[in-house]
């Protein structure tokens, strides 16, 4: 659901759960080399991209199965560098750049840059949970909702971006499906930072039950 953290204490966390996936400076980095920007917007070799998703559904199992907070952390770290990875040189660059530029308050500058990125890898999740954390930074929640719709339809076990649709729907006032989509995300990571306090407050009030 990194370089975002300086945002308002409730940005910040959107931050920690929407681009991890991803909010460590070092989980925000891309990388991954590559001699040219690859063609049908995908910047994924498809055997590279088989060990990928290869790799992805052994620690998002372990994830599930994690016996502590610690082992937890250490597998979504894993997770988060692997989603981050870009595997093209110029979305490298233009993540890069329009981390500084929000970084400098220039969201502006920020979202030209992360549109170019989809424009070129319309398939790179790390891009649509940026753009998707700059987007609830404006209070545009519509856009930020719509974004978080495109990284969960290329990795429906993304809880940073399942976290984030929840704190959305808890704005909009909808504890109901807040609730549900919380749910989900600690299905997939029970430790996920803050969550399991922010359903124990949440569940009486929408059913009266305890976690």
């Amino acid at each position: 659901m990194a370089q975002f953290r300086d945002m308002t204490r409730t940005a910040v966390f959107l931050c920690l759960v929407l681009t991890a996936l991803t909010t460590n400076p070092a989980r925000a980095q891309v990388t991954g080399p590559s001699s040219a920007p690859p063609a049908a917007g995908n910047p994924a070799v498809p055997a590279l991209e088989s060990e990928r998703a290869r790799r992805l559904d052994e620690l998002f199992s372990r994830l599930r199965e994690a016996p502590d907070a610690r082992i937890a952390r250490v597998i979504d770290r894993e997770i988060s560098l692997i989603l981050a990875r870009s595997g093209s040189d110029t979305a490298d660059l233009l993540m890069a750049r329009a981390t500084q530029a929000f970084e400098r308050q220039d969201q502006d500058l920020s979202l030209s840059l992360l549109d170019a990125v989809i424009d070129l890898y319309p398939d790179y999740v790390e891009a649509w949970s940026r753009r998707a954390t700059v987007y609830f930074a404006r209070k545009e929640l519509g856009r930020a909702v719509a974004d978080i719709e495109q990284v969960l339809k290329r990795e429906p076990r993304h809880y940073g971006a399942l976290a984030g649709l929840g704190m959305i729907l808890q704005q909009l006032g909808d504890d109901k499906q807040a609730l549900d989509v919380f749910r989900r995300a600690l299905e997939i990571h029970p430790y996920l930072e803050r969550l399991p306090d922010i359903v124990r407050r949440l569940q009486p009030k929408v059913d009266g039950t305890e976690l």
